[in-house]
C-alpha cells in the first residue's frame, strides 16, 4: 500500500455506525467495510442488524449483531462496552439515525416536535457522550455526526427537523473543542437531498422534487454512495488535522442564489 492508499485507509479501524442497517448508514458501513475496518452497523432492527451483519463479514469484515436506539441510552451503553469487549476500543463512531415529520407547524403536535429533537439532537448527544467517553479513555477517535441542508436553510414544514439539525451542528462544533486535546475529532456531513426511506415519501411529490432539483446546480438528487468517500475522508487520517466542520455533499445546493 502506497503512502496516499494508507492515509484513506481504515484498516485495523473499529467502526460503530448507528442507523447502519438502511438509507445513508448502510451505504457508509459498507462503505467503512471495504475500506479495511471492523464495522459494527446497529439500529432499532434486530432482523435488519442480523442481516447487514452478515453482509459486512462477506465484505471481509468482522462485526457483532447488536441492536441500538439512539433514544435508549442502555443499549448505547451495552454497543458500546460490548464493541470494546469485542476488538478492544473504538475508533470511528458516525451517527445516521434519524426522525422527520413534515406537517404544518401551527398544527404540529407537541409530541410530534419532541420526538422529532429527542431523536435527532438528543440521540446524537447520547451516542457522543457515549462513545466520547471511550474515547477519551483511549485518547484517539473519530465522530462524525449527521447535519442536514435545513441545518443552514429552511425547507418547507419541517421545523422540528431543521431546529434538531441546527443543533447538531452546533454539538459538532462544541465537541470538537472540548474533545481536541484528547485527539478527538468531531465533524459532520451534511447530505443535499438523497432518496432514503426516511424522505422517500416527500420526493414521490412531483413539485417538490421539481424544486428541489431545480435548486441543484447539478440537476438531481444524490446516490448514497456518493457520501462513503466524503465519511471515509473524515474518519481517516488523511483528515488527521480535520476537526469541527460540517461537509456538504450537496451537488451545490448550498452555493446556489439567483
Amino acid at each position: 500500500m502506497n503512502p496516499i492508499q494508507e492515509l484513506f485507509s481504515l484498516k485495523d479501524r473499529v467502526a460503530v455506525v448507528l442507523g447502519g442497517t438502511s438509507g445513508i448508514g448502510q451505504a457508509i458501513a459498507r462503505g467503512f467495510a471495504q475500506a479495511g475496518a471492523t464495522t459494527i452497523a446497529s439500529s432499532r432492527d434486530s432482523a435488519k442488524v442480523n442481516a447487514m451483519a452478515g453482509e459486512l463479514e462477506c465484505l471481509g469484515s468482522q462485526t457483532l449483531r447488536l441492536p441500538a436506539d439512539v433514544q435508549d441510552r442502555a443499549s448505547l451503553e451495552a454497543l458500546c462496552r460490548e464493541t470494546v469487549a469485542a476488538f478492544g476500543r473504538v475508533d470511528i463512531l458516525v451517527v445516521t439515525s434519524g426522525a422527520l415529520k413534515k406537517m404544518p407547524t401551527a398544527d404540529l403536535p407537541e409530541e410530534e416536535w419532541t420526538r422529532v429533537i429527542d431523536v435527532n439532537l438528543n440521540g446524537t448527544f447520547r451516542a457522543n457522550q457515549i462513545f466520547g467517553r471511550q474515547m477519551i479513555r483511549q485518547q484517539r477517535g473519530s465522530i462524525i455526526n449527521t447535519c442536514s441542508m435545513t441545518t443552514f436553510v429552511s425547507f418547507h414544514e419541517v421545523a422540528p427537523y431543521a431546529a434538531s439539525k441546527a443543533g447538531v451542528h452546533l454539538l459538532t462544533l462544541s465537541l470538537a473543542c472540548e474533545w481536541a486535546r484528547y485527539n478527538i475529532r468531531v465533524n459532520a456531513i451534511a447530505p443535499g437531498v438523497f432518496r432514503t426511506p426516511l424522505n422517500t415519501k416527500a420526493l414521490d411529490i412531483p413539485e417538490r422534487l421539481a424544486a428541489i432539483v431545480g435548486r441543484t446546480p447539478m440537476g438531481r438528487v444524490g446516490n448514497v454512495q456518493e457520501l462513503v468517500g466524503a465519511c471515509i475522508y473524515l474518519a481517516s487520517d488523511a483528515a488527521s488535522f480535520v476537526t469541527g466542520h460540517v461537509l456538504a455533499v450537496d451537488g451545490g445546493f448550498l452555493a446556489k442564489g439567483i
